[in-house]
């Protein structure tokens, strides 16, 4: 089983990302969970999302306190240093930002697989907002590839429907631009 924790903010779309992925799971035939963890969040506040990707039954029901991979959204957050809280050892960072890889170790205090995009320009570009959730999964995508990119152009168009397409090139493009070191 595979789990990853989503870092960013009320309104980045951190919970819609681990439901698409879910999704894209589910269509490939596998397992998967997606849930939020926040309180009386408003727009803005920093929350967590998980998502749980397995071959066999899921049967935990509770956040993910260890994951193997860890995506941040809100490039802020990196700072906190608790966005590799728990991190397993050999996990990957995604990480939404304009700065270096080694800029980013150096800022939150990791120093391991580490993947890097500019997820809000290339939002900004494509999409006209600075929404970075189906930006990420493109990142996320190259970083690990957890499921076919194939397999999400079906959830993207049924949750977005005519921005599908826009969401879609956001996310290839983000795949082609993430760098991603060891």
């Amino acid at each position: 089983m595979i789990e990853v924790r989503f870092h960013g903010r009320g309104g980045q779309g951190a919970v819609t990302s681990c439901e698409l992925m879910a999704q894209a799971a589910i269509a490939e035939g596998r397992y998967a969970q997606a849930f939020p963890s926040f309180g009386p969040e408003r727009r803005g506040a920093p929350l967590q999302a998980f998502l749980r990707i397995s071959d066999h039954p899921i049967r935990l029901r509770e956040k993910i306190y260890e994951p193997d991979i860890v995506v941040v959204l809100d490039p802020a957050l990196l700072a906190s240093g608790g966005v590799k809280e728990g991190l397993k050892p050999g996990g990957t960072l995604v990480a939404n930002t304009s700065k270096s890889v080694a800029e980013v170790r150096g800022e939150c205090g990791f120093d391991g697989r580490t993947a890097v995009v500019d997820a809000t320009r290339i939002a900004v570009e494509e999409l006209g907002v600075p929404i970075t959730n189906t930006t990420m999964l493109g990142a996320l995508l190259k970083a690990v590839g957890l499921v076919k990119l194939e397999s999400l152009k079906g959830p993207l168009e049924t949750r977005f429907g005519p921005l599908g397409e826009k969401n879609w090139k956001a996310l290839l493009r983000a795949e082609n631009e993430t760098v991603i070191e060891e």
